[in-house]
């Protein structure tokens, strides 16, 4: 999704009914806390595909790389444009897999980094740039070491690299994996995973092959063990403020990035024996003061989560109560009487001394908070408050 401002008449109009804050004290804190996990050696790349986890892709990159990171990813061929037509220049790598003729063409043009998987898509990255006359281009070889998606498998990577070493329109710029289980308290398959990668590097090396880059870890890895760090580390989750598991939350000290509050647009008396919303999920047993809110699950609220969150008031814990609609929910909001139109209500993030995570939201529906960042829709405008130290102090409107 591209970044732009908003013109003043417009983001005022957006942030009276719901919107998305970024934290960027929040997330230039996070990227130091991660560099000082890392040598020297070791860059950082921020992952920043699917809009920086519903961040904000271009603006999330540019504070970022203000803050030290020296590289970004991304999934989609489209997702690097987008930063290179915001004027980023930093090497991008794409995560996801590159194979027609048309996608090469597209990452020559905007000098993006492909990932390679296997012999036939190398030799067909060679054959399109033979024909389109380009100079040669860098590549990051993918070796599946155990998660089983894409990449070449790793006993096969001496044979991989001597090939894509032979075609002069390619540049071997990394070889990496991926960890399937790098958040787990138990390291065996981790382990496992590593001893792949180091037979597989080892292979490479036997026939001459140095690969200028290793890179491994993901946020989790990041955080487990330094000597998963090899030259680069690809961090996503962490960057945001969230910790990839339970158990690494006292590794390093992480601030929720993103914050998602709504204003209450009616309060009302509803009598006990009184159902709300669709299918009277909810039929108050009492007289109750009810809160209507201007966001829904069209925002990114998910459904089923209805009558299981509460959100933050003044401070104060309320119930979310009957089914969550398209534009709207509704709040029991009895504890606090002299509640207003147009107060804001805290869904994600902090207010007084509580504070909602993604986290909650994702244990209450059995998934994982990745998957609750990248839910928030993009009628939601993402406002950008305080400042990163490096990156000059403002707040900003982008969608």
């Amino acid at each position: 999704m591209l970044s732009w401002e908003l013109s003043p008449d417009l983001a005022t109009l957006r942030r009276d009914r719901a919107w998305v804050e970024i934290n960027l004290n929040a997330l230039g804190h996070n990227v130091r806390q991660i560099r000082c996990q890392l040598s020297p050696q070791t860059a950082l790349m921020a992952v920043v595909k699917a809009d920086a986890y519903g961040h904000g892709a271009v603006s999330v990159a540019q504070a970022v790389l203000q803050q030290g990171a020296g590289w970004l990813g991304v999934a989609t061929i489209p997702e690097g444009i987008e930063l290179r037509q915001a004027g980023i220049k930093a090497p991008i790598l794409l995560l996801g897999a590159t194979n027609t003729p048309e996608e090469i063409r597209a990452v020559a043009q905007w000098r993006l980094q492909p990932t390679l998987c296997t012999s036939k898509q190398a030799l067909v990255f060679a054959e399109t740039l033979a024909d389109e006359g380009h100079r040669p281009i860098p590549v990051h070889l993918k070796i599946d070491t155990g998660m089983s998606r894409l990449g070449m498998p790793w006993q096969q990577a001496a044979e991989f690299g001597q090939l894509v070493a032979r075609l002069p329109q390619l540049q071997i710029a990394s070889v990496y994996s991926h960890l399937a289980t790098a958040d787990s308290p138990d390291p065996t398959v981790m382990n496992l995973q590593h001893q792949r990668y180091r037979a597989a590097i080892a292979h490479l090396r036997s026939i001459q092959i140095q690969p200028p880059r290793l890179h491994l870890a993901n946020s989790a890895a990041t955080l487990v063990d330094p000597a998963l760090h090899y030259d680069l580390v690809r961090v996503g989750l962490a960057m945001y403020g969230l910790y990839p598991a339970p158990h690494l939350q006292k590794t390093i000290d992480l601030q929720p990035v993103m914050q998602v509050k709504a204003r209450v647009t009616q309060v009302k008396p509803i009598a006990a024996g009184t159902g709300v919303s669709y299918g009277y999920q909810y039929i108050a047993d009492r007289d109750i003061l009810l809160a209507v809110v201007g966001i829904g699950y069209a925002d990114g609220v998910p459904r089923n989560l209805s009558n299981r969150i509460e959100v933050l008031i003044r401070g104060k814990r309320v119930p979310q109560i009957g089914a969550i609609t398209m534009d709207q929910l509704m709040l029991d909001v009895s504890a606090i009487p002299d509640l207003r139109e147009g107060e804001v209500v805290t869904l994600l993030g902090q207010d007084g001394n509580d504070r909602i995570t993604a986290d909650d939201w994702a244990n209450r529906l059995g998934t994982i908070s990745w998957e609750i960042l990248c839910s928030f829709k993009h009628r939601l405008p993402r406002i950008a408050i305080g400042s990163s130290s490096e990156c000059q102090s403002e707040i900003s409107v982008w969608e």
